[in-house]
């Protein structure tokens, strides 16, 4: 049976043409240092080369994931695949990605711990200068990223204030913009990778000329807690939407007030999230003066976080 022609519901699509080429450029840089490095490793027998070389192939891997979503959204924005959009390929590929940071984190703690174990002699001018090189590499690509670093951190206001006798919490709702978890983290990959080099820097150098050997592995182990820090808070920020969490017990609260102040009866209400920045909600609501949906719908336009409502109303 053919659908009538009408107008079709807003969907949250997934889409930034401009982090998708900033990823490109990033994804570029990171695969010639790979191949240079691991090309020059193999030529000199360098391990420290080897190891910094594949070290950036996962995170040329995780940046392969972010534009593999970037063309998915683009491919099916319009396309009507999907009810609500495609405003959850970008947080499942930041998901995917903090789960490799998270493997990362776990392979540097592990190689660390066995060089404590079992020290190995270290070329302290070749990793000093494999180091450098990949901060610089970093650095350039933390350049190309930064609009999102200060784009992300200006949605994540939260202001406090009293909540009956005790405390009340109230969100800020942003409608400009939307929280990229697909760039961020890639970020992330950008912002460790940079880290690690400075942590290696700084204890190569006192390796070398105070002799503290031990410095190395134990900036591995610093650096895979704080990656691990990361991806953990990465993971926390994404799941909720993959999950569809529920809105914030005060803010439906608020919305119940509304409607019990109309004198209806809510039977039925589900508010959730269906991307990084939108939700849905439904309610079933018994009135007995019988009114339209549209004249609820009027009643609950402050609630802006709520991107698509649909109301049932039914007569008591």
């Amino acid at each position: 049976m053919k659908i009538p022609d009408c107008k079709k519901l807003e969907t949250f699509s997934y889409f930034d043409a401009e982090n998708e080429k900033k990823t490109r450029y990033v994804l570029a840089l990171t695969f010639i240092t790979m191949v240079v490095e691991i090309g020059a490793g193999s030529l000199y027998g360098s391990m420290a080369l080897l190891a910094d070389g594949w070290h950036m192939g996962i995170h040329a891997a995780a940046f392969c994931i972010t534009l593999f979503t970037y063309r998915y959204a683009r491919k099916h924005k319009h396309s009507g695949k999907y009810s609500y959009g495609t405003g959850k390929v970008g947080v499942l590929g930041g998901y995917t990605s903090a789960l490799i940071l998270g493997i990362v984190a776990l392979g540097m703690a592990l190689e660390s711990v066995d060089r404590f174990v079992n020290p190995v002699s270290i070329e302290f001018n070749e990793a000093i200068f494999v180091a450098v090189i990949g901060l610089i590499v970093n650095a350039l690509s933390m350049v190309l990223l930064q609009d999102h670093d200060h784009h992300h951190h200006g949605h994540e206001h939260h202001e406090h204030h009293e909540h009956h006798e005790h405390h009340e919490h109230h969100e800020h709702h942003h409608q400009d913009g939307h929280h990229d978890h697909n760039l961020k983290a890639a970020y992330i990959h950008v912002l460790t990778d940079a880290l690690t080099s400075l942590l290696a820097i700084g204890a190569l150098i006192m390796g070398k000329y105070v002799g503290w050997i031990w410095l190395d592995p134990m900036m591995g182990v610093i650096g895979s807690i704080v990656i691990s820090k990361w991806a953990w808070g990465l993971m926390k920020q994404t799941a909720p939407v993959l999950l569809d969490q529920a809105i914030d017990e005060y803010y439906e609260e608020k919305i119940v007030d509304v409607l019990q102040s109309e004198g209806v009866t809510i039977k039925d209400m589900h508010i959730w999230k269906v991307s990084a920045d939108h939700f849905c909600a439904t309610l079933v609501v018994h009135d007995e003066q019988d009114r339209q949906p549209a004249y609820f719908k009027q009643r609950l336009q402050e609630f802006d976080k709520i991107e698509h409502l649909v109301i049932e109303v039914n007569p008591s």
